[in-house]
């Protein structure tokens, strides 16, 4: 039996959702990646332009490791609210793609090198120091997260919809499947509100 390793299950965890999110931009037009689906203008782009941020901060900056060229996220109050979370006309996808890259990079660079005991300073509350492994945890939940709002935007744009290349993860049906699948919940949900 071979022994258990929590740091690379723990990366594997983080390699699995950073991949999940670069897929969403694939095959899509520039419009597309950068075009708002929500109130709230949650777009595909901006979520790599954000955990390029978070990846750098928090595997960076936090232990003393800045990224150089690292753009600051918006909570840490250096840029105007949500400038993290979209992308100007002069920021291309090649640009942020890259940058994204490079900070994963260098999170894996901190990983590679610290043990997750390491405390370190996050710029901002509310926990001022933490472990690796917390931060570790923090950014699996974060990278995640984000994907899964990435799932749902790319969803808006042209159904695609699956979490791998290699197989979409999804139950099996044609159009008109999901459809009936959809009208089934649509039914169940009036039905549950009384209507």
């Amino acid at each position: 039996m071979t022994a258990l390793d929590p740091t690379a299950d723990l990366r594997l965890y983080l390699q699995d959702a950073r991949n999940a999110l670069l897929l969403k931009l694939d095959g899509l037009c520039e419009y597309d990646v950068r075009r708002p689906l929500t109130p709230t203008g949650t777009n595909l782009l901006g979520l790599v332009k954000h955990l390029t941020g978070a990846e750098a901060s928090y595997f960076g900056e936090t232990f003393g490791r800045p990224l150089p060229g690292a753009q600051p996220l918006w909570i840490t109050g250096a840029v105007e609210p949500n400038a993290d979370l979209w992308a100007t006309p002069d920021e291309t996808r090649e640009q942020i793609v890259d940058g994204y890259r490079r900070a994963c990079v260098h999170a894996d660079e901190t990983l590679d090198t610290l043990p997750l005991d390491t405390l370190g300073r996050v710029p901002g509350p509310p926990h001022p120091e933490l472990t690796l492994q917390r931060i570790l945890i923090h950014m699996i939940a974060e990278t995640h997260r984000h994907a899964g709002h990435a799932d749902v935007v790319r969803e808006l744009v042209d159904g695609s919809v699956g979490q791998r290349s290699e197989g979409d993860n999804m139950a099996p049906g044609d159009g008109d499947w999901w459809e009936q699948h959809r009208n089934r919940v649509e039914e169940a949900a009036r039905k549950a509100a009384g209507g």
